[in-house]
């Protein structure tokens, strides 16, 4: 059986909005050319060292999968400036964590096609994530993939000594108007698309 705790009942008029600016977001993403891609790609590449981190603090980023925006250059350019490295790895039926990884290095098959380290990697808790999403809105709300991962993720970081940083990674073009936020939803601290890099201020 679920766990309440950590899958409260929602409002279904709330998951049919979120499902219905998902599939808009993602219909947009996915017409998106591949020169806009590959130019985006390069753009996040020369972001690396805006990026709102220490010097030699762990940073956590994705294996781009359906449409994605590519963040293997700049993870590259992350640890050429000596940001050790991670990426998420699903575990059990509802919990993700992040293993060591340094690009080049071989990756596994995971869940819902995912990539990622094998099994033997060390776990890291990063202290800035670059996250996925399906669509984000100017107040810093988020849609994923409708699974919860990376905010049970968060929300177990932010129990942790420090609170991370979260920087949510997008083309442009996945921007929406508002997103209805739900309790448990972790609103991000930056987005980072082809425009660039951009906070999210909270009061």
């Amino acid at each position: 059986m679920p766990d309440p705790d950590r899958f409260p009942p929602r409002d279904p008029a709330i998951v049919a909005t979120k499902d219905a600016l998902r599939r808009e977001a993602l219909a947009r993403r996915a017409a998106l050319e591949p020169e806009a891609r590959a130019r985006a790609a390069a753009v996040l590449a020369a972001m690396a060292d805006r990026l709102p981190v220490a010097a030699g603090a762990i940073v956590s980023g994705f294996h781009a999968i359906r449409g994605e925006i590519d963040v293997g250059p700049l993870l590259a350019g992350l640890a050429a400036r000596g940001h050790p490295l991670a990426l998420p790895a699903l575990v059990g039926a509802d919990d993700m964590v992040f293993r060591a990884w340094t690009p080049g290095a071989a990756l596994v098959a995971g869940t819902f096609g995912l990539r990622e380290p094998p099994v033997d990697a060390p776990e890291r808790d990063p202290a800035l994530l670059l996250v996925p999403l399906a669509a984000f809105d100017a107040a810093g709300n988020r849609i994923g993939y409708g699974r919860g991962y990376y905010d049970r993720a968060l929300a177990r970081l932010d129990a942790g000594p420090a609170r991370p940083t979260a920087v949510g990674v997008a083309f442009a073009t996945q921007e929406v108007a508002a997103i209805p936020a739900e309790p448990h939803d972790r609103p991000l601290d930056f987005i980072l698309t082809e425009t660039g890099l951009h906070a999210f201020p909270r009061l």
